[in-house]
C-alpha cells in the first residue's frame, strides 16, 4: 500500500498519531529531502528507512518504488512540509500506484493553503490555489492577468527570494489593493501580514523576507462599475 502522510508545516508537534505509527510501520518512507525528513523521525524515534524523491529524480525513483510497492512492500510518501502531492512531484508515484492498481490512502494532515486560508479571514467559500507561479516575470504577469478578472479567493505560494518580485507585479496588475502574506506558520516566528501592496513591498525591502510565504489575494466582488477586495 501507499501512504500518502502530511506532516506538520512547522511545529513538530501537529502530526496526527495515526501518522506516527503509519511512520513506524511501513517499509520505507520516500520524502523530499531526507536530511529534512530526518528531523521529524529523529523527533519520535522512528527508525524506518527513507529514501528521496523530489523533482530532478521524479521519475527513476517513482519506478523505483513502483517495483516495491507491486513486491507488496508498504511506503509512505512525505513531503518536507504539509501534504504530499500539493506543489511537489508527489502526484507522479500517486497516479502511477493508481494505475497500476495499488492501494492508495491519504492520511489527512497539514496543509499550508488551507491553514493560511483561514488564519488571513479571505472569503473561504469559493478559492482558487495557483501554487508558485512562474519565475519569469512575462510568464508570471501573464497568469496574473487572467486572474485579475478572477472573483474567488486566490491563494499563491512564493519563495523569500521572489517575493519582492511577485508583490510588485501584483501592483501592476490588480493596483494597491489589500492582501495577506503569511509565513512560518506555526512556529515561533509566524506573521501575518494585511496591507495594501505598496505597504507589503516597503516592509518586504527593509526586512529581507525569510521562510515560505502563501501571499491570499481575497475575493473581489462587483458592484455596478467598481471592484474591490472584501473580506469577511
Amino acid at each position: 500500500m501507499l501512504y500518502i502522510v502530511s506532516t506538520p508545516i512547522g511545529n513538530l508537534k501537529d502530526i496526527t498519531l495515526r501518522a506516527l505509527e503509519v511512520l513506524k510501520r511501513v517499509d520505507l518512507i520516500a520524502c523530499e529531502d531526507t536530511r529534512h525528513t530526518r528531523i521529524l523521525t529523529n523527533h519520535y524515534q522512528i527508525k524506518t528507512p527513507l529514501t528521496s524523491y523530489f523533482e530532478h529524480n521524479k521519475f527513476t525513483k517513482a519506478d523505483y518504488l513502483l517495483r516495491l510497492l507491486k513486491e507488496g512492500k508498504d511506503v509512505a510518501l512525505v513531503s518536507d512540509a504539509g501534504t504530499p502531492g500539493i506543489s511537489d512531484p508527489g502526484y507522479r508515484i500517486i497516479k502511477l500506484a493508481l494505475d497500476n492498481n495499488i492501494i492508495v490512502t491519504a492520511l489527512p494532515g497539514p496543509c499550508a493553503l488551507v491553514n493560511a486560508l483561514v488564519l488571513s479571514s479571505a472569503a473561504t467559500d469559493k478559492f482558487i490555489f495557483e501554487g508558485f507561479l512562474s519565475p519569469k516575470k512575462q510568464a508570471r504577469l501573464k497568469r496574473l492577468m487572467e486572474l485579475e478578472k478572477e472573483t474567488r479567493t486566490i491563494i499563491l505560494y512564493e519563495s523569500p527570494h521572489r517575493l519582492i518580485k511577485l508583490l510588485m507585479d501584483i501592483l501592476e496588475v490588480f493596483g494597491d489593493v489589500e492582501i495577506a502574506c503569511v509565513r512560518e506558520m506555526t512556529k515561533k516566528f509566524e506573521e501575518l501580514k494585511k496591507e495594501k501592496v505598496d505597504i507589503l513591498i516597503k516592509h518586504f525591502t527593509k526586512h529581507r523576507p525569510r521562510g515560505e510565504f502563501v501571499v491570499i489575494l481575497p475575493r473581489r466582488a462587483k458592484v455596478g462599475k467598481k471592484n474591490y477586495f472584501k473580506t469577511r
